[in-house]
């Protein structure tokens, strides 16, 4: 059968005092009242049962998660103890569905990502769920069309695009794999035609990327292999608490997809975006006639531009007068003030708060 999982494990520091440690940035309501982990689940209700879609998240997240995602069984929310990184978290979920379907197909997808039309990516995993049944051996990615030369986002370099029966969007091969480059090398990227965003979603057989897993992070087998022998019986939670921290701290990217053979990617021509900072909300929210991004029931500026003002209190009011290029959000306990071109030194302030008011605030 086929699965849909979603990790939602990110804790989202670049988001401030909004995000927290018990309060992830796929749950925040800056998109008209929805969270983003909320517009993953429906986008994929429409494709897979309820039964057939697990969440991955830290056990600090787990009541956001269940409060977000009702229609969810309570046994489909999977709480890991510790971070472990995207390699951990995906061979968990692979051990899982392994043991109770050696055939699973599963397709990955973080949940603090906005996609639009949802119809683009629904059709690119039908096309992958497609490929990966007959071609089981092989991996499958998604790569985004740039739209600018991003240094903080990971690229692939693809060539060769082929079609597939069944597929109405064409399959290519992964050359490489590349991490975040400087301006002038996502440039040149960007220029050549052959290099794509790393999307971080994916689709593969469970017993296929178990098995690569093992191949190339073999200290990860045997956690797994405890954990899902004793998944579903009364020792699964003393055995995940005990095994998995066991994992290797490392991301799939590295432990698996840039080591492997047999790579290929659909591209998905879609609007697409990874909400790691304030100053990505400029490509979701009209901004005013003054450049301004507000996300705020109620506001008042005076001879403000260029900045973001943001707060989930509706019934705050947020007045500001001549500010320019500012970062101002408001969280019920604390505020944050800086200067947008200072947003990379958020988790170093939020180093400096926990030295000098402990956890209170993060």
């Amino acid at each position: 059968m086929d699965y849909a999982v979603i990790m939602a494990g990110g804790s989202g520091k670049r988001l401030w005092p909004l995000s927290r440690k018990k309060r992830p940035k796929q749950v925040l309501k800056l998109l008209d009242g929805q969270t983003l982990l909320r517009q993953c689940f429906q986008r994929l209700s429409l494709m897979f049962d309820n039964r057939n879609i697990l969440v991955l998240t830290n056990a600090d997240y787990v009541d956001e998660v269940r409060e977000n995602l009702p229609e969810l069984l309570f046994d489909n929310i999977i709480a890991e103890p510790v971070v472990r990184d995207t390699a951990g978290a995906i061979g968990l979920a692979a051990a899982i569905l392994t043991k109770y379907d050696a055939d699973a197909a599963m397709a990955v997808l973080t949940a603090d990502q906005l996609i639009e039309p949802a119809e683009v990516l629904q059709q690119a995993l039908k096309d992958a769920l497609a490929f990966v049944k007959k071609n089981p051996d092989d991996l499958l990615t998604f790569g985004i069309t740039p739209t600018f030369a991003g240094t903080q986002l990971g690229y692939i370099k693809c060539s060769f695009a082929r079609k597939c029966d069944e597929c109405k969007n064409r399959i290519y091969t992964v050359d490489a794999f590349k991490e975040k480059p400087d301006e002038k090398t996502a440039a040149e990227y960007i220029k050549s035609g052959q290099y794509f965003w790393n999307s971080g979603m994916f689709v593969w057989k469970a017993k296929t990327i178990l098995a690569k897993l093992g191949q190339f992070l073999p200290a990860c087998m045997e956690p797994l292999q405890k954990i899902k022998i004793d998944w579903g019986n009364p020792n699964q939670q003393n055995t995940l608490e005990e095994w998995f921290p066991k994992l290797p701290k490392i991301s799939i990217d590295y432990a698996v997809m840039e080591k492997t053979e047999k790579v290929y990617a659909i591209k998905l021509d879609c609007r697409w975006l990874d909400m790691g900072s304030f100053a990505a909300l400029a490509d979701i929210i009209t901004s005013d006639s003054n450049n301004n991004i507000v996300v705020a029931g109620t506001s008042q500026l005076l001879d403000c531009k260029n900045s973001i003002i943001v707060t989930e209190d509706a019934r705050h009011l947020i007045a500001a007068i001549g500010l320019d290029n500012i970062v101002v959000v408001h969280s019920p306990d604390a505020t944050l003030v800086c200067h947008a071109s200072q947003m990379e030194k958020i988790k170093q302030l939020l180093e400096m708060i926990e030295k000098s008011k402990g956890e209170k605030y993060l």
